[in-house]
């Protein structure tokens, strides 16, 4: 006879409170002593492979106004489309690419910055190969559960356009939210949180 299953309920979530970019970078936020470098804040070294690029950019409000206390965190695989992680089944990847990183946004500007390599391509639960991306977890005060999105390049338009997660965003205006233009090796990815050029954001 089946048995009924016992169901954990979903914990009761809370704000991210108005000192999260401290606790999280203290050293950031002139804090020392806690960390000798704060978690998060180098993903690349002098060994790792694949093309050096700058990934910087503000998060906006609605009244287009930097936030100046907001925390990113972004995922993504290194040059060969490898992920940094024990369920990575496809290869080894780079030893020397973390994958992860973490920053707030500055005090004074609201602008974020992280230093990491191009992300190779890798592929969709389908097998489709995705265009190469970055993805994006912000918090802030106020936002009581973490947004998710995806930072695409401007220079790989025929990688973008054969995207399955682009293909699926019915508003087809929105799209160029995602969507972050280069200059030279940097590439700037402003995300806004509400108004008329609201990033999409995905509920994963």
């Amino acid at each position: 006879m089946v048995q009924p299953l016992g169901y954990l309920k979903e914990s009761p979530s809370q704000t991210a409170g108005p000192y999260v970019h401290i606790g999280l970078t203290p050293n950031f936020s002139g804090i020392g002593g806690v960390y000798d470098a704060d978690l998060g804040a180098t993903m690349v070294n002098e060994k790792t492979l694949g093309r050096r690029i700058a990934v910087i950019g503000r998060v906006l409000d609605g009244t287009g106004t930097p936030l100046k206390d907001a925390l990113i965190e972004i995922w993504q695989a290194d040059a060969s489309g490898l992920y940094n992680s024990p369920s990575e089944l496809r290869g080894s990847a780079d030893p020397n690419f973390t994958g992860w990183g973490r920053c707030a946004t500055d005090g004074t500007t609201g602008e974020y910055r992280f230093e990491t390599v191009k992300p190779g391509r890798v592929p969709f639960r389908d097998g489709r190969p995705m265009a190469p991306h970055i993805s994006f977890w912000i918090v802030a005060r106020g936002i009581n559960l973490g947004l998710n999105t995806r930072m695409y390049f401007g220079d790989e338009e025929a990688a973008n356009a054969e995207d399955p997660i682009l293909a699926r965003i019915e508003h087809r205006v929105r799209v160029p939210t995602l969507i972050a233009p280069a200059d030279g090796d940097t590439y700037r990815f402003d995300i806004h949180l509400q108004g008329e050029k609201e990033t999409v954001f995905f509920d994963i």
